[in-house]
């Protein structure tokens, strides 16, 4: 009778035992080596969210879009930044976290026509935009110094940092002045001449000429005949002596003496 009892624990013994090999080879094995398995996560930054995606699960990593940001060095909808970051080296199937860009950030255009230069420059620098080129016209509309037009129409959405070219107003024809013959003439009559038809002298730019009494006018801008606004300014250019030192190379002084 005992003989059976000792076959009977022989047989559960046996059975526990493979249980148990089998318990380590099927389960603990792989749980311990999956357990010390490591991938290094690739560098997906620059590339559409798409191609980004598809890639990280075909590696067997688990996607994720985290944010999406403003960013104008990366067109819309590409990966500008990843968590972990390339070259990390983690679990396999971690997940990543991917930031996209919405490309650059856009404003809207608001309406300067009719203001003043001042005013149209604080308002477009206020929404990140700036003043571009300016061209002038005559305009029995819009008073002088006012945008009569806006290169790109209010409304419109540009990225920031654009600018906006205008057209200013010159005022209307009758507002106009003829710019007065002042070549050859002295400074004071020059500001005498000006200021009969409400100008006045601008920049006063001096060039030694010695053929010339000093203060001589020798050029101007804008031209004699030519129309312009009352607030405008005329350029002079005007005759003065030269150096002495100048004066004494020209005559041949100034030089080191012949030894007798």
């Amino acid at each position: 009778m005992d003989w059976k009892k000792y076959i009977l624990w022989g047989i559960i013994g046996l059975l526990s035992l493979s249980l148990i090999v089998l318990l380590f080879d099927r389960v603990i094995m792989p749980w311990y080596v999956r357990s010390d398995a490591t991938e290094t996560v690739p560098d997906v930054v620059g590339m559409n969210i798409d191609e980004a995606d598809s890639y990280l699960q075909d590696i067997g990593f688990t996607p994720h879009k985290a944010d999406e940001r403003f960013d104008q060095r990366y067109p819309k909808g590409t990966v500008i930044l990843q968590n972990p970051s390339p070259e990390s080296v983690v679990k396999p199937g971690r997940r990543v976290y991917l930031t996209i860009s919405s490309g650059e950030q856009l404003v809207e255009v608001p309406s300067i026509r009719g203001r003043s230069i001042r005013d149209a420059r604080f308002t477009l620098e206020r929404q990140g935009l700036s003043m571009g080129t300016i061209t002038r016209e005559l305009s029995s509309l819009y008073p002088e110094d006012t945008i009569i037009k806006q290169g790109i129409e209010s409304g419109e959405e540009v990225a920031r940092g654009t600018a906006i070219n205008v057209v200013v107003s010159q005022g209307s024809e009758a507002d106009q002045v003829m710019v007065p013959e002042l070549v050859g003439k002295s400074l004071s009559e020059a500001q005498r001449l000006l200021g009969q038809r409400g100008l006045r002298v601008g920049n006063i730019t001096h060039q030694p000429i010695p053929d010339l009494l000093p203060n001589t006018i020798v050029q101007q801008y804008p031209h004699p005949g030519d129309r312009i606004p009352r607030t405008q300014p005329v350029d002079i250019f005007i005759a003065q002596e030269p150096p002495e030192d100048a004066e004494d190379l020209r005559e041949g002084g100034g030089g080191l003496e012949e030894d007798e």
